[in-house]
Protein backbone atom coordinates (compact mmCIF):
# COMPACT_ATOMS: atom_id res chain seq x y z
CA UNK A 1 0.00 0.00 0.00
CA UNK A 2 1.45 3.12 -0.95
CA UNK A 3 1.71 5.96 1.51
CA UNK A 4 -0.99 8.42 0.43
CA UNK A 5 -2.97 5.13 -0.25
CA UNK A 6 -2.66 4.44 3.70
CA UNK A 7 -3.23 8.16 4.81
CA UNK A 8 -6.56 7.91 2.74
CA UNK A 9 -7.75 4.72 4.11
CA UNK A 10 -6.83 6.26 7.63
CA UNK A 11 -8.54 9.86 7.08
CA UNK A 12 -11.66 7.96 5.87
CA UNK A 13 -11.63 5.74 9.34
CA UNK A 14 -11.37 8.76 11.44
CA UNK A 15 -14.04 10.33 9.23
CA UNK A 16 -16.54 6.82 9.97
CA UNK A 17 -15.33 7.06 13.28
CA UNK A 18 -16.45 10.88 13.53
CA UNK A 19 -19.80 9.88 12.16
CA UNK A 20 -20.64 7.33 14.76
CA UNK A 21 -19.36 9.65 17.73
CA UNK A 22 -22.35 10.87 20.10
CA UNK A 23 -23.61 14.10 19.86
CA UNK A 24 -21.76 16.65 22.78
CA UNK A 25 -24.12 19.58 23.81
CA UNK A 26 -21.65 21.90 24.17
CA UNK A 27 -21.59 21.93 20.61
CA UNK A 28 -24.62 24.21 20.79
CA UNK A 29 -23.61 26.69 23.39
CA UNK A 30 -23.89 29.59 20.92
CA UNK A 31 -27.58 28.55 19.03
CA UNK A 32 -30.21 30.25 19.60
CA UNK A 33 -32.79 30.74 20.56
CA UNK A 34 -32.06 29.84 24.30
CA UNK A 35 -33.98 26.48 24.73
CA UNK A 36 -35.77 27.02 28.16
CA UNK A 37 -38.64 24.20 28.80
CA UNK A 38 -41.32 26.16 31.13
CA UNK A 39 -41.30 28.86 28.64
CA UNK A 40 -41.53 26.96 25.11
CA UNK A 41 -43.90 24.47 26.71
CA UNK A 42 -46.35 26.99 28.36
CA UNK A 43 -49.73 27.34 27.24
CA UNK A 44 -50.98 24.66 24.23
CA UNK A 45 -48.78 22.88 21.79
CA UNK A 46 -49.08 20.24 19.02
CA UNK A 47 -46.79 18.01 17.66
CA UNK A 48 -46.51 15.13 15.29
CA UNK A 49 -44.18 12.22 15.49
CA UNK A 50 -43.38 9.08 13.79
CA UNK A 51 -41.88 5.77 15.36
CA UNK A 52 -39.08 3.68 13.19
CA UNK A 53 -37.90 0.65 13.99
CA UNK A 54 -33.82 -0.47 13.98
CA UNK A 55 -34.41 -1.75 10.52
CA UNK A 56 -35.79 1.64 9.07
CA UNK A 57 -39.10 0.64 8.99
CA UNK A 58 -41.51 3.05 10.17
CA UNK A 59 -44.25 1.42 12.72
CA UNK A 60 -46.13 4.12 14.10
CA UNK A 61 -47.83 7.92 13.28
CA UNK A 62 -48.86 9.73 16.28
CA UNK A 63 -50.17 13.01 16.95
CA UNK A 64 -49.72 15.05 20.52
CA UNK A 65 -51.74 18.03 21.79
CA UNK A 66 -49.85 19.63 24.53
CA UNK A 67 -51.10 21.68 27.90
CA UNK A 68 -48.00 23.18 29.55
CA UNK A 69 -49.08 24.66 32.74
CA UNK A 70 -46.07 26.81 34.63
CA UNK A 71 -45.38 25.87 38.44
CA UNK A 72 -42.89 27.58 40.59
CA UNK A 73 -40.09 25.68 39.32
CA UNK A 74 -40.63 24.07 36.32
CA UNK A 75 -43.84 23.47 34.52
CA UNK A 76 -46.35 20.19 34.11
CA UNK A 77 -47.02 19.09 30.99
CA UNK A 78 -50.11 17.24 29.89
CA UNK A 79 -49.41 15.19 26.70
CA UNK A 80 -52.18 13.27 24.68
CA UNK A 81 -51.30 10.94 22.33
CA UNK A 82 -53.39 9.73 19.25
CA UNK A 83 -51.67 6.92 17.48
CA UNK A 84 -52.01 6.18 13.96
CA UNK A 85 -54.33 3.00 14.91
CA UNK A 86 -56.69 4.98 16.50
CA UNK A 87 -54.98 4.04 20.39
CA UNK A 88 -54.76 6.75 23.06
CA UNK A 89 -52.41 7.50 26.01
CA UNK A 90 -52.37 10.51 28.06
CA UNK A 91 -48.38 11.11 30.24
CA UNK A 92 -48.47 13.95 32.38
CA UNK A 93 -44.89 15.26 33.08
CA UNK A 94 -43.40 17.34 36.30
CA UNK A 95 -40.48 18.97 34.92
CA UNK A 96 -38.80 20.83 37.44
CA UNK A 97 -35.71 23.25 36.82
CA UNK A 98 -32.53 21.80 39.22
CA UNK A 99 -29.78 24.44 38.29
CA UNK A 100 -29.10 27.13 35.29
CA UNK A 101 -28.87 24.20 32.54
CA UNK A 102 -30.30 21.10 34.15
CA UNK A 103 -33.61 19.57 34.52
CA UNK A 104 -35.24 16.50 36.13
CA UNK A 105 -38.66 15.33 35.47
CA UNK A 106 -41.02 12.68 36.60
CA UNK A 107 -44.25 10.85 34.64
CA UNK A 108 -46.07 8.07 35.80
CA UNK A 109 -44.51 5.55 33.29
CA UNK A 110 -40.84 6.94 33.37
CA UNK A 111 -38.90 4.85 35.80
CA UNK A 112 -37.00 6.83 38.82
CA UNK A 113 -36.17 10.57 37.83
CA UNK A 114 -35.63 11.88 34.25
CA UNK A 115 -32.60 13.61 33.94
CA UNK A 116 -31.90 16.84 31.15
CA UNK A 117 -29.21 19.33 30.94
CA UNK A 118 -29.08 22.40 28.39
CA UNK A 119 -26.96 24.26 26.21
CA UNK A 120 -28.28 27.04 24.01
CA UNK A 121 -30.78 25.76 21.97
CA UNK A 122 -30.75 22.16 22.90
CA UNK A 123 -31.43 19.47 25.78
CA UNK A 124 -30.40 15.82 26.15
CA UNK A 125 -32.69 13.81 28.69
CA UNK A 126 -31.40 9.86 29.85
CA UNK A 127 -34.72 8.04 31.09
CA UNK A 128 -36.38 4.51 31.51
CA UNK A 129 -39.63 3.55 30.87
CA UNK A 130 -41.57 0.42 30.57
CA UNK A 131 -42.81 0.12 27.32
CA UNK A 132 -46.00 -1.91 26.65
CA UNK A 133 -45.18 -4.60 23.89
CA UNK A 134 -47.63 -6.49 22.28
CA UNK A 135 -50.91 -7.48 24.74
CA UNK A 136 -48.79 -8.73 27.78
CA UNK A 137 -45.58 -8.05 27.50
CA UNK A 138 -43.29 -5.48 28.57
CA UNK A 139 -40.06 -4.20 28.23
CA UNK A 140 -38.28 -1.53 30.30
CA UNK A 141 -36.11 0.74 27.70
CA UNK A 142 -33.86 2.96 27.74
CA UNK A 143 -34.27 7.28 25.82
CA UNK A 144 -31.84 9.32 24.81
CA UNK A 145 -33.55 11.74 24.15
CA UNK A 146 -32.38 15.60 22.56
CA UNK A 147 -34.62 18.49 21.70
CA UNK A 148 -33.58 21.58 19.31
CA UNK A 149 -35.33 24.78 19.59
CA UNK A 150 -35.53 26.22 16.10
CA UNK A 151 -37.45 29.00 16.47
CA UNK A 152 -40.10 30.87 19.03
CA UNK A 153 -42.98 28.45 17.57
CA UNK A 154 -40.88 25.17 15.94
CA UNK A 155 -39.16 22.32 18.17
CA UNK A 156 -37.28 19.22 16.81
CA UNK A 157 -37.12 16.11 19.12
CA UNK A 158 -35.71 13.17 18.11
CA UNK A 159 -35.06 9.91 20.72
CA UNK A 160 -32.93 6.74 20.09
CA UNK A 161 -34.90 3.87 22.17
CA UNK A 162 -32.46 1.16 23.42
CA UNK A 163 -32.89 -2.13 25.00
CA UNK A 164 -30.08 -3.80 26.81
CA UNK A 165 -27.59 -1.49 25.22
CA UNK A 166 -28.78 -2.40 21.75
CA UNK A 167 -31.31 0.63 19.71
CA UNK A 168 -34.46 -0.33 19.03
CA UNK A 169 -35.98 2.44 16.95
CA UNK A 170 -36.41 6.33 17.02
CA UNK A 171 -38.82 8.62 17.85
CA UNK A 172 -38.77 11.91 15.65
CA UNK A 173 -41.72 14.43 16.93
CA UNK A 174 -41.93 18.19 15.67
CA UNK A 175 -43.74 20.71 18.13
CA UNK A 176 -45.12 24.19 17.18
CA UNK A 177 -46.43 26.20 19.21
CA UNK A 178 -50.45 28.27 18.87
Amino acid sequence: MTRSAGFSVLALGGLVLAACAPQNLAEFANRKPQLALETYFAGHVDAWGIFVDRFGKMRRTFKVDMTGTPTADGIILDEKFVYDDGEKQNRVWTLKRTGPNSYAGTAPDVIGTAQGRTSGNALNWSYQVDLAVGDNTTWRVSFDDWMWQQDEKTLINRASISRFGIEIGTVTIFFQRS
